[in-house]
């Protein structure tokens, strides 16, 4: 695969929007109706559900590897990260690149606030664009049993395919995608479970619910902050001002979770509320099309680490938890005792 010390540093923006120009996430219809349509099939239930042992036996892996280790770990760099980027590996026919993969992803996903960090989220852009290339060409001369493959090969009647920068796109944006927002879903959702013992206490009590306390968790501290980027198609009057056509807004997804006019003690976690209806998987044709493998992987990493740790709790004040900065809200570290 690519050797990250030999490719181009290009301008942070240029390279990302390069890199996903053809993706679902920036097309609207009739180009977002036909992509979705060729490739949702190939995230079927049947399929998604099938994963579950194998998700399971990971997550199990994992959780051993923390119980050899010792008393206390980080709870991000030991299991949330490391659970999602073997599970979209996998799905998509990866090889086991994950160390290099999980470093690139994130760096993609940082905020770019200095020349040093555009360099590096253009760098890893460029990077994860050649790797993606690289693995498409390796499943074109030899397809497997995986995701990927069965992109590469998804038709329709019409034989309508997806063109060489559609599959690119494609396959980028559900390594990053596929990644980043699960180990947010993790490491976030546990961390808010710390700091509300009684809810904690209830699913340690009642593990079926574990369910419904992943789109809670979503709702009440989801990765999608700060927000979903937009472009006004036309003039749009709101709260008494006009955003203007081809205006960028930033919708904030976290203020729509909290909204106490949709979800009733809306700044309070619940985790036997119905909070299906959150915004944390976006809406209507954007809905995303990972959503039902992201709730298996919150499920069985949740659940799975409260029945193997029922004891588990911070191992540092809550105050001195470091949140990262980037494009997603998630944690940069999160200690914890295991016994």
């Amino acid at each position: 695969m690519a050797n990250e010390d030999d490719l181009p540093t290009t301008d942070a923006i240029t390279s990302a929007n390069n890199a996903t120009r053809r993706s679902l996430v920036n097309l609207d219809p009739p180009d977002h109706t036909r992509l979705r349509r060729l490739v949702v099939r190939a995230f079927s239930a049947k399929r998604i559900d099938g994963l579950r042992p194998r998700i399971q036996q990971m997550a199990d892996e994992l959780l051993d590897a923390m119980a050899e280790a010792g008393d206390e770990a980080d709870l991000i760099s030991a299991y949330a990260s490391q659970l999602p980027i073997r599970v979209i590996c996998e799905l998509l026919g990866v090889p086991e690149d994950h160390e290099a993969l999980r470093d690139k992803t994130g760096a993609a996903f940082q905020v770019v606030k200095d020349d040093e960090s555009m360099k590096g989220m253009a760098d890893a852009f460029a990077w994860l664009t050649d790797y993606t290339a690289q693995l498409i060409r390796a499943k074109q001369n030899t397809p497997g049993d995986d995701l990927l493959s069965d992109l590469i090969a998804v038709h329709e009647e019409d034989n309508d395919r997806l063109d060489d920068e559609e599959l690119a796109a494609m396959a980028l944006t559900l390594l990053l995608a596929g990644h980043e927002t699960t180990v947010q879903l993790i490491g976030n959702g546990m961390n808010a479970l710390f700091n509300h013992p009684d809810q904690l206490a209830a699913l340690l009590r009642q593990p079926e619910l574990v369910r419904p306390a992943v789109d809670e968790l979503l709702r009440y501290d989801g990765p999608t902050n700060p927000g979903v980027a937009r472009y006004a198609t036309g003039d749009v009057p709101l709260g008494g001002v006009v955003i203007p056509r081809g205006a960028l807004v930033l919708l904030s997804v976290a203020a729509a979770n909290r909204d106490a006019g949709r979800f009733e003690r809306a700044d309070e976690l619940d985790i036997t509320r119905d909070a299906a209806a959150h915004l944390g998987f976006g809406r209507g044709i954007h809905y995303c099309l990972g959503a039902r493998l992201a709730r298996l992987e919150g499920e069985i990493a949740i659940g799975s680490l409260l029945r193997r740790f029922p004891d588990i709790r911070l191992a540092v004040p809550a105050d001195r938890v470091e949140w990262r900065l980037g494009m997603v809200r998630g944690l940069v570290s999160l200690p914890v005792a295991l016994k």
